[in-house]
């Protein structure tokens, strides 16, 4: 059998029907019933189920109208994760590397998922393997497997070598026959990442369940004591169980998570319209979070293809000649870089036959090729390939700082990978295509803060020469890599002072985002070639283009499928939108939380009925939290995520909520103290004076006022007139404005709280400038 021929259409069939087919295991994508289940049986809702049922039992219906938050919350949760579900689907099969094979001797390309055992697959640089298997054909064949093993330098393949899934080709081709596919094989733990719905390794939900979890162990002693206060506070068995609910209840932050998961299922849909796959949802909030962009100059800032400008004979040769030979090193690939295509122009390949090669590596920057009768060739960057006193190295120098691509060509008496004396043949001049949209996208970072850092593989000066048309801060000193110091300390040292670095190697793009991370910096990479992978795979957040390498495609958190760099400045504004407004709604649930825990301990003590039916903290809740933080969580916010969340958030919502309860429970006391009044009268001007001490922490927590914001609260205050104002709402709520002295003293004290509030915002906002002015200090 001859196994350089692939499958027949018949033995690819048979694999079919036996199953033997690369199935990626899809554990990451949850199902229909799994998101269901995710957001129905959820903590929250099992507190809240209970207590609807006990209401239903001993109370009203209306008071059990609370129990509608389970319904809502799990629909919208449930239709949101959904739409972000189908929208990663959709864009993960767009940016599906095809995977080349051989099938009746005849080459295609299949969908990952369409490989199936003993198929023949072909390789070539930059190309991810999908699955194991065994070396048949190697031409120079080297294989990347540091995300497998650790170790940085190539593997060259031979034949009868072992490949693994997970590695990629960076230098040479070759052909593989596949022995483990699907649950089988290494890939299984790798493939289908592209299509995962997830919200794992999120600073913001981990703050968040860390808020949670203590709210959870705060309920149960607090809610014994409220139980135990109502049913000693001369109510019936029936009353103490609804007052009890109806203080447990607003205890509970049920709609935070809520918000946060429809703000990120919201963020990846609107990406997605833009052509960006976010492979992780937490990568919106995470450059968000990023203030160092490390940006790879081909690619990123300049198109991948390049123009062929002038090829500059020298040594006697004639213009005609070399253009033959460049065309000869592109024809001896079968798979040349976009380098060597463009260098090759429009002539034809003169079909020399190939006796030697020595395939092109971002490590070695060279490729080298013999020719039957005419001689060894070698082409790459001039101060790889030539002595530093060579008169073309300089003058490649020269025209390379004026943001031209100089590459030498070269000839040598024997090829091999440690290269001797080269003879310069030729200067070959290409034409960078910068970016139409990198101006402005460098632009937009600049004016937030996000420090750039240009890294490339190319010679510094011409590196520098790109990054300074593009006004990059520090482009007029670039720094040629292989001077920089290798001691972490030192090198980020470097890194700090300075912004533009040529001549880098795959592996010191990795140091860079190492010893970057090492000072505190948040990294962001982008890139498209295969030597971009590893600092892709390392940095908080890799950027990868969707033409770019599949290697690069597999390690990066999101794909910019049109190759859109100015997507980027959308990728930020989402995140940063994500980030600001759930912070935000996170002020008001626990507000909420906060002045619920402090009025059922101080109701506990004190042993009155409880100041709320059920339905009166439904209504309050959800005019100045529920309502309004649905839109708060989608609205546009530009303000720079910073760390320390939940110390943040504590820091207002604690003191805010004491005020809060402490204005309700005063004047809920006080409407007791008047024996004129009746208890549903009391708990009126309770419930009014919260309404208006929590509208204007709404209204503090919702600037700074747009038209729309300052539009939000004022509904929020009409519907809550409206309700007083209907005699079928007023009843349905149990309003009774009875008592005009309790309603008016109810009034008063919420004006005193609001001052209260506003002191305790700004006083808030001093201690966060503060605290930026010492640690920038």
């Amino acid at each position: 059998m001859d196994l350089t021929q692939g499958l027949s259409a018949t033995e690819v069939a048979q694999r079919v029907a036996h199953g033997q087919v690369n199935v990626a295991s899809r554990e990451h994508n949850r199902s229909l019933a799994q998101i269901v289940r995710a957001n129905v049986f959820t903590r929250f809702n099992a507190i809240i189920a209970p207590m609807v049922a006990l209401v239903l039992v001993f109370g009203s219906p209306k008071d059990a109208v609370f129990g509608l938050v389970i319904v809502f919350n799990s629909a919208v949760g449930v239709i949101q994760e959904l739409r972000a579900k189908r929208t990663l689907d959709q864009l993960a099969l767009l940016g599906q590397a095809p995977v080349r094979v051989r099938r009746d001797a005849t080459d295609q390309e299949v969908a990952p998922d369409a490989v199936v055992l003993d198929e023949l697959i072909l390789l070539g640089a930059g190309e991810k393997i999908p699955v194991d298997g065994t070396v048949v054909i190697s031409g120079g064949l080297e294989v990347d497997e540091s995300l497998l093993t650790g170790e940085s330098d190539p593997v060259h393949k031979e034949l009868g070598a072992e490949v693994m899934s997970g590695s990629f080709v960076v230098a040479g081709e070759g052909a593989f026959t596949a022995t483990k596919v699907g649950g089988d094989s290494y890939a299984n733990k790798l493939v289908a990442e592209a299509s995962r719905f997830s919200l794992v390794r999120s600073e913001l939900m981990t703050g968040i369940n860390r808020i949670l979890t203590w709210v959870t162990w705060l309920i149960v002693p607090v809610g014994i004591l409220l139980i135990f206060s109502q049913l000693r506070a001369d109510q019936g068995l029936a009353q103490a169980i609804v007052s009890s609910v109806a203080g447990i209840v607003p205890m509970i932050p049920e709609g935070l998570v809520l918000m946060t998961t429809i703000a990120f299922a919201v963020g990846v849909v609107r990406l997605g319209r833009r052509k960006c796959l976010v492979q992780e949802l937490p990568a919106v909030e995470g450059l968000a979070r990023v203030d160092v962009l490390c940006l790879d100059k081909t690619g990123t800032l300049t198109e991948s293809g390049m123009d062929l400008d002038e090829v500059r004979a020298c040594d006697g040769q004639t213009t005609e000649h070399l253009r033959g030979v460049l065309a000869a090193l592109a024809a001896a690939e079968s798979t040349p870089n976009p380098t060597l295509v463009a260098a090759a122009g429009t002539t034809t390949a003169p079909g020399w036959p190939v006796t030697d090669q020595v395939p092109f590596s971002s490590a070695r920057k060279w490729s080298g090729v013999t020719f039957d009768g005419q001689g060894s060739w070698v082409l790459g960057a001039p101060d790889v390939l030539l002595a530093a006193g060579d008169p073309q190295r300089a003058l490649a120098e020269d025209i390379g700082s004026t943001g031209m691509r100089v590459l030498a060509l070269g000839q040598v008496d024997t090829l091999t990978t440690e290269l001797g004396t080269v003879r310069a043949a030729a200067l070959v001049l290409l034409r960078q295509r910068i970016r139409p949209d990198a101006a402005e996208t460098l632009r937009f970072f600049r004016a937030q803060d996000v420090t750039v850092k240009v890294i490339s593989g190319d010679n510094a000066v011409s590196v520098g020469a790109v990054a300074a048309s593009l006004d990059v801060a520090g482009a007029e000193e670039p720094v040629d890599a292989r001077t920089l110091p290798t001691e972490a300390g030192a090198l980020a040292d470097v890194l700090e002072e300075r912004s533009v670095f040529g001549r880098v190697t795959p592996q010191q793009k990795r140091s860079f985002v190492g010893a970057l991370q090492s000072r505190g910096y948040t990294v962001a990479m982008t890139g498209d070639g295969v030597n971009d992978a590893l600092a892709l795979k390392d940095a908080d957040l890799g950027v990868a283009m969707g033409s770019g390498s599949a290697a690069t495609r597999a390690v990066a958190k999101v794909v910019l499928l049109d190759d859109r760099f100015a997507t980027l400045p959308y990728v930020v504004a989402e995140g940063r939108k994500v980030l600001g407004n759930i912070e935000r709604v996170a002020n008001l649930f626990l507000v909420k939380t906060m002045y619920s825990v402090a009025l059922a301990v101080l109701v506990g003590v004190v042993r009155l009925p409880f100041p709320f039916l059920p339905r009166h903290v439904t209504l309050v809740g959800a005019l100045t939290i529920g309502i309004p933080g649905f839109f708060l969580a989608l609205a546009p916010n530009t303000e720079r995520a910073r760390p320390g969340f939940v110390p943040r958030v504590l820091r207002f919502a604690i003191p805010a909520g004491l005020v809060c309860a402490l204005a309700t429970f005063t004047a809920y006391w006080l409407a007791r103290v008047n024996g004129a009044s009746s208890l549903d009268a009391d708990r009126t001007t309770a419930a009014l004076t919260l309404f208006l001490v929590a509208l204007w922490a709404l209204a503090l927590v919702a600037r700074p006022y747009t038209w729309w914001r300052a539009g939000l609260v004022a509904v929020m205050a009409g519907i809550f007139a409206f309700v007083v104002a209907v005699p079928f709402t007023r009843d349905f709520f149990l309003l009774r404005f009875d008592n005009l002295r309790n309603n008016l003293t109810g009034v008063g004290l919420a004006a005193v709280a609001a001052v209260l509030l506003t002191v305790l915002l700004r006083l808030d906002r001093w201690l966060d400038s503060l605290s930026l002015r010492s640690k920038k200090g």
